[in-house]
């Protein structure tokens, strides 16, 4: 029997196996018990690119990592203190995380010549001294699930499968979480199959009863961690691409408009197309099209209409998007585009995460094009940014680009669900009918924003011209003229210049607002960054945290901000593109810090770089 339950502030749990082991289902099952005991907590699902890669290979090792525990969580974790190796190629992949001394649970039954041959192991690892330094606990999982399961007359293939969740019911077991949640969601699940919902149940149980009655080694306990003191209020747990489709529906509906979300399925963004369909009661209408091309079209299409048009996709995806969103920013209509980053360039490393995109969303389209960008920085934030590029694409008639990333969009956090009627509304305006001796100018100008007039077909008397060949300022109409087109390409950059004045001033994140040195990030480098410079400061450095939400136009405070502080630091996950970009805009000395290896910083690597350049 195990000993007492043993209190934690905090753990980090990485489940991992073959493709076809159900990891991420077990992942996020624990995720769910681990909500609802009140944790705050940050997941990373980690899988390979191929839909079936050799089973048995490292080729199709997919991972879940979940880091939880009774105070703020805004990382993954650097090591996971527990790793749960289905089979000798998830073991090979990921033992080089696992911390010293942290427990390895594995499955022996998996450990045969085959699966070794496969994984690349000369020998056995669980034999010699290669796990020395670790808790290992080797159970064979296999055998126990498929005696656990035998009385449900499934076939040898359909038994093994339940045997993640023996292994998910031993780690609620280890980690004192519920098992009620994951029984009722089986039994959902698999309603109409109630003998695999059984089978499923009867391995959880035993894979919990297990832990409950086996003599496990001397040292291993159960652990608790208690809840997080968080602010009152309603919470759920969240992925950035449901966030995300929440934030646009809502925009839609602050400002007034139908939403219509044509896109393209692409890892890692199609999330969201799954997500807006189900939401038909809401009036959004989603359009999954033949290609990017007609899928931004359709959303252009859309927004002429008098709809709000909404897209997304991956770096490849935009770039075949490019074409069409010249002729949104040449039209001046509304439209949300979501780039879901991930590794590059051309089809790259589909299902892991990157920053490489900021270059084509800020430059990279022919022509002088600006277009504003905006960018998330978790899961929960993606639903207020989602409302703010649905706010200025509205109110300035333009494309705005809202970069998150594939990080972002799959992992998992807490969420407060929002009181919406606290949040301001932003009524589109469309052309009427002109009266008496108007005449209609499509190309009439909002003094303030510069935004043009919104024509909709259908409204008598606003019958104009549309298309990407440059128009009259004065009339709307085709026009040549060298002076109009100087004219119309200073308006279309001053329009989005102008942004800058209706977007809040930058904040420092944590620190002072001068010092040795500024941290500056982007995106989903939030969380390891914000955690490496709170370790810093406690050392007694003289560092700051700045994280950028608009990227295109900057915060009009940015440059004398930064100005404050010696030195600039810019941790990416690319090869240092907003470092050029505050470089080009402000003369800034700023230095790079980057990592392109598809996965998230660590905090002690960003800590290392920190302390690198106050000693420089």
């Amino acid at each position: 029997m195990a000993l007492e339950v043993q209190s934690l502030e905090s753990a980090v749990v990485r489940f991992a196996g073959d493709s076809g082991d159900g990891m991420q289902l077990t992942g996020s099952q624990f995720t769910n018990s681990t909500a609802l005991s009140g944790n705050d907590l940050a997941t990373f699902p980690d899988f390979p690119a191929e839909i079936r890669a050799p089973v048995g290979t490292t080729f199709g090792v997919s991972a879940f990592q979940i880091n939880f525990g009774a105070t703020s969580i805004k990382t993954v974790g650097d090591q996971p203190d527990v790793l749960v190796a289905m089979n000798p190629a998830a073991l090979k992949v990921n033992l080089g995380n696992l911390r010293k001394g942290g427990m390895l649970v594995l499955d022996e039954g998996s450990f045969t010549t085959r699966n070794l041959q496969k994984a690349g192991y000369a020998d056995n690892p669980v034999e010699g001294d290669a796990l020395d330094g670790y808790q290992v606990i080797k159970l064979d999982i296999s055998k126990m699930t498929m005696e656990a399961v035998k009385d449900f007359g499934l076939g040898n293939k359909e038994a093994l499968r339940c045997k993640n969740m023996w292994t998910l019911g031993l780690m609620l077991w280890m980690y004192t979480r519920k098992r009620q949640p994951v029984v009722d969601w089986l039994e959902k699940k698999f309603a109409k199959k109630p003998e695999i919902a059984n089978a499923n149940i009867a391995a959880l149980n035993a894979g919990h009863a297990y832990g409950e009655t086996s003599e496990l080694s001397a040292h291993i306990h159960q652990y608790e961690v208690e809840p997080v003191h968080a602010e009152p209020g309603i919470y759920r747990t969240v992925t950035g691409s449901q966030a995300l489709s929440w934030g646009i529906a809502a925009g839609g509906d602050l400002s007034g408009l139908e939403v219509m979300f044509g896109s393209y399925p692409i890892t890692p963004a199609s999330p969201i197309l799954h997500t807006l369909s189900g939401m038909k009661e809401l009036g959004i209408v989603t359009f999954q099209a033949e290609d990017e091309i007609a899928a931004i079209c359709a959303a252009l299409g859309a927004s002429y209409a008098g709809a709000l048009g909404v897209t997304s996709s991956s770096g490849p995806g935009i770039a075949l998007k490019t074409e069409a969103l010249g002729l949104a920013i040449s039209t001046e209509l509304p439209l949300v585009v979501i780039n879901s980053q991930r590794g590059g360039p051309s089809t790259g490393l589909p299902t892991k995460t990157e920053q490489s995109d900021l270059y084509q969303a800020i430059y990279g389209r022919n022509g002088d094009a600006p277009m504003p960008v905006v960018t998330t920085r978790s899961p929960g934030d993606c639903f207020e940014v989602a409302i703010e590029a649905c706010r200025l694409a509205v109110k300035y008639m333009t494309p705005v680009m809202l970069l998150t990333d594939g990080f972002i969009a799959n992992a998992a956090e807490p969420w407060k669900l929002p009181d919406l009627d606290a949040i301001e509304p932003f009524p589109a305006s469309q052309a009427k009918t002109p009266e008496g001796d108007e005449t209609f100018n499509p190309f009439l100008r909002d003094e303030e924003t510069l935004a043009r007039n919104w024509g909709v077909p259908g409204v008598k008397g606003t019958e104009h011209r549309i298309g990407g060949i440059e128009k009259s300022y004065d009339t709307g109409h085709i026009s040549y003229d060298p002076d109009n087109h100087q004219k119309m390409t200073d308006t279309r950059f001053a329009k989005i210049d102008g942004i800058a004045g209706d977007i809040p001033d930058q904040v420092v994140d944590q620190g002072e607002d001068s010092g040795t040195l500024a941290v500056v990030g982007w995106g989903s480098t939030y969380g390891p960054i914000e955690e490496a410079v709170k370790r810093a400061r406690a050392d007694g450095l003289s560092v700051s945290h700045i994280h950028l939400r608009y990227l295109n136009p900057f915060p009009k405070n940015l440059e004398s901000l930064l100005k404050g502080f010696d030195k600039i630091l810019v941790p990416e996950m690319n090869n240092g593109q907003l470092k050029t970009v505050l470089r080009d805009k402000f003369l800034l000395d700023a230095k790079p810090f980057t990592q392109i290896s598809g996965l998230p910083f660590k905090i002690s690597d960003l800590l290392g770089a920190i302390r690198a350049e106050i000693a420089s």
